[in-house]
Parts: structure tokens; sequence; C-alpha cells
């Protein structure tokens, strides 16, 4: 327990200590013009209250990951523990925060906009294209999720089918929806529920007496009883727990509470705040797994006997430790979870495009046309394998926060401000991306050996440095690769 609540205090105190740090370096400020204000359309800029943009940032970037990442990502031992709270606060948050102010001084601008302006053109287009096709995979991943989990608990005519194409409906309604109407309205009641769910197992952690196994005299290496060298810690864990600490999904949501935001010095606890409530919320749920459970080994046999899918136990540990409110509140974290994070991933890939086009999305009928091809290319993904789909969204995912970083490093460089804040993370999230494309078994890996691997990753890691550093003594006003 002892190591819960030091972690539980670190990372809110990294929220007031790190997160002012890093606010004082970026330097927020009351009179930056806002692009709720300067850009107002209707649609997507427009001045929202604080709580709901908060609500809906945290919701965005939430999903299943600091649920299903943490209860999976928990089997690599006591470093999971660290890893939620140290990339919390030193990544994911610099990460969002630093994304989101950058995004507010550039009007409003989408991810690729950003990283494209601080790397280059050349950049820019591979930024589009990586992006909205990550983008796409989110929504196909969080069909396919909620469709599988409310066709179990329907009648049979109600079959997976049914529920993809009501789904489907959804989203293109909020996608295509001003976002301060179905958005606007729906997501602060989830997030609040999301909310009420992490307290509620918090204080049955606290109060009930329940023991958390977490042992660090036993060492950080991980806890997998088969096959445990296919999961070495890294660089798999800083992939499979990626939503609660550094997710580069998170990057292409920022942009559009960014569009919502009255003033600037909000741009904290927004995104760094949720990004904390996030990482709070998944080492909750890690503590919540490994204690139910009572162990690592009876957390693998638990795994093993329901196909390794987190959401059997989700419901159980809602259900046996909240009652019937719990079990409702675990149908709304799973099923409602997942679909709040396909819109918006689904609404921002239609911002990129907008962007990338320079086309207005004033009107309805431009917004369908930029929405269908993305539709059309949503549903052809889910004809393939969702595993295979998850690997592939999961070393994306961490490849596109290695783009953020770098971006954002740039930024400051150019700023004359402490770049450090984000070089550090940036150095190391290039050495995780590269190791584990390296390594990940086939098909989304090489599958090389370990050591290659790393020392490979740690290369690339080190030319990046050198050419980030040699860009700086020589011409730090213009992009780096210009």
């Amino acid at each position: 327990m002892s190591a819960f609540l030091i972690a539980l205090a670190v990372l809110v105190g990294g929220y007031f200590i790190y997160g002012a740090l890093v606010d004082r370096i970026i330097g927020t400020s009351a009179s930056t013009p806002m692009p709720a204000n300067t850009r107002a359309d209707g649609i997507d800029f427009i001045p929202m209250p604080t709580w709901k943009v908060f609500l809906i940032q945290f919701l965005n970037i939430a999903g299943l990951g600091p649920i299903f990442g943490a209860i999976m990502g928990i089997m690599f031992g006591p470093a999971a523990f660290l890893w939620i709270v140290f990339g919390t606060i030193f990544a994911g948050a610099v990460h969002d925060f630093l994304s989101g102010v950058i995004s507010i001084r550039m009007g409003g601008a989408s991810l690729p906009e950003i990283v494209g302006r601080e790397l280059g053109p050349g950049i820019k287009q591979v930024m589009r294209a990586f992006s909205v096709i990550l983008l796409v995979l989110v929504g196909a991943v969080f069909v396919l999720t909620p469709a599988d989990i409310l066709a179990g608990m329907t009648p049979d005519w109600l079959d997976r089918t049914v529920w993809i194409a009501i789904i489907f409906t959804y989203y293109l309604l909020a996608t295509l929806l001003p976002i301060d109407k179905l958005i606007g309205n729906l997501y602060p009641l989830f997030g609040f529920a999301l909310l009420f769910m992490a307290v509620g197992l918090l204080a049955y952690l606290l109060f009930s007496g329940i023991e958390i196994p977490v042992n660090f005299s036993d060492g950080l290496a991980n806890r997998f009883s088969s096959d445990p060298a296919s999961h070495p810690v890294f660089p798999m864990m800083f992939v499979s727990i990626a939503c609660g600490a550094i997710s580069g999904f998170h990057a292409t949501q920022s942009p559009m509470m960014a569009r919502c935001l009255t003033n600037e010095k909000l741009a904290r606890p927004i995104f760094y705040g949720a990004m904390v409530t996030e990482g709070i919320v998944a080492l909750i749920w890690a503590a919540a797994a490994i204690a139910f459970a009572g162990g690592y080994e009876q957390l693998g046999e638990y795994m093993a006997a329901h196909g390794n899918s987190a959401g059997a136990l989700v419901n159980e540990i809602s259900i046996t430790w909240l009652g019937t409110a719990g079990g409702i509140l675990a149908l709304l974290g799973v099923v409602a979870a997942p679909v709040s994070t396909g819109d918006t991933a689904l609404r921002s890939a239609r911002l990129i495009v907008a962007d990338f086009m320079n086309l207005s999305q004033k009107s309805l009928l431009k917004r369908m046309a930029v929405c269908l091809p993305i539709f059309g290319a949503t549903f052809l993904l889910m004809f393939i394998d969702f595993n295979v789909l998850w690997r592939y969204f999961a070393w994306s995912n961490q490849t596109l926060a290695v783009f953020t970083l770098w971006a954002v490093t740039v930024y400051l460089a150019r700023k004359h401000k402490a770049y450090i804040v984000s070089l550090c993370p940036a150095l190391f999230m290039t050495a995780v991306s590269v190791s584990y494309l390296l390594f990940a078994r086939s098909p989304e890996g090489f599958g090389l050996p370990l050591p290659v691997a790393i020392g490979a990753g740690i290369a690339v890691a080190t030319i990046f440095l050198a050419l980030f550093l040699r860009w700086k003594s020589t011409a730090d006003v213009k992009p780096i690769l210009d």
C-alpha cells in the first residue's frame, strides 16, 4: 500500500511543482489571443466553459487506455508504477500541455501543421498522412471493441453488425455536428462517470484493508509466467502502457480543445491536468487489478482464462467492490470510453484533412465531403484482425509522440526557452519506438535480438540529438529540416 500512496502523492505533486515549472518555461499569458474568439465559426472554434473543456479533454485522451492498458501493463511488475508516475509527469503531461499551447499560438492549428512548421515541409507531409492513418486506426479499433461488448449484453437480434451500424452512425453525427452539441453535452456526463468510478475504487483500496501486492524488493523484471523473454520491460512496457503515461494520440486531441479555451492561462489545468488525472486513473486500475487478483501469478491466470481481455476483470472488480452502481459505471467505462475516443479521433482526422486542404468547415456539405473518405477507410480497416490493428496502433501511437516531442523541442529552442523539458522525453521515446519496432515480432516488428534492437534505438536517438544540436548552432530560426 505504501508504494501506491507514494506514487499517488508524487503524481499530484508533479502537477503543482513540475507542471508549474513547465508553465513558467512556455510562459502562458492571459493576453494571448484565443482561437475560440479570433476564429469563431460555430462548428469547431467555439468558446466553452473551462470545466466542460477539461472533461472533454480528459475523456478524449482517456478512452480505455488508462484502464485496459494499466491492467495488462501491471504484469510488467513494479516498473509499471514507476512508468505511470514519471512518464506522466515528465513526458505525457509535458507532451500534451506544450502541444496544446503551441496550437493556441498557431491559431488552433492541428498537429501536422505544428510539426511541419518546426521540422520542415517534408515532415509535415509525412505527419499529415501518419496522423490521419493513426486516427482512422483508432476509429476502427474503437468501433469493434464496444460493438462486441454490447452484442454480448443485448438480445440476439442486436448482434455485432447492428451495433457497428449504430456506433458508426453516432460517429458520423459527432464528427459533423458543432462540438458543443453531441460531444459538448455527452462527454461531461461520461467524464464524471469515469472519475466517480476511479474515486470509488480508490476509496475501496484505501479503506477496505485490502493488500496491494506490489513489492519493489523483488526487482523490476516483468512478472509474465509464460514467455517472459518476449516481454522485456524495455521497450515493451513503454509501448504497452501508453495512454496512462504518454501517448502521441493525445497531441491530435489537444488542438481540438485549444480551439475552445477562452484563456491561455487555463492550458495547464486543461492539458497538463487532464494527463495527470489520466495517470491517476491508470495507477488506480493497475493497483486494483493486482489487489483484486491477489498477485501477479493469479492475475496472469485470470487474464489467460478470459482470453487476455481486461473487460471481464473491469466488470468483476466494479461489481464486487462497488455493487450495482459499480456495474453501471463499468458499462459506461468499458463502452462509453472507447466510443468517446473513436468519435473524437475521426473528428480530429476531419480537422487535419480540412487544414491540409485549406477547406472551411462551416458548410455541412464540405464537412461531409471530408468525412466520407475517412469513414470509408475506417470501415475497410475493420476487416483486419483486431490484434494486428491494435499492435500497429500501439507502435504508431508512440512514434507520433516522438514527432511531437521533437517539434516541441525545436519550438522551445527557437524561442530561446529551456527545451530540456521536452528534449529528454524526445530522446527516450525515440529509443523506445525504434527498439520496439526492431524487437517486436512479426507482423509489426522485425524480431531482432533485444541487444541489437536497444543498441539501434539508442543510436538513432543519438543521431537525432546530433542533428538537433547542429541545427541549433547554425540556423535556429529555421525549420530543422528546411
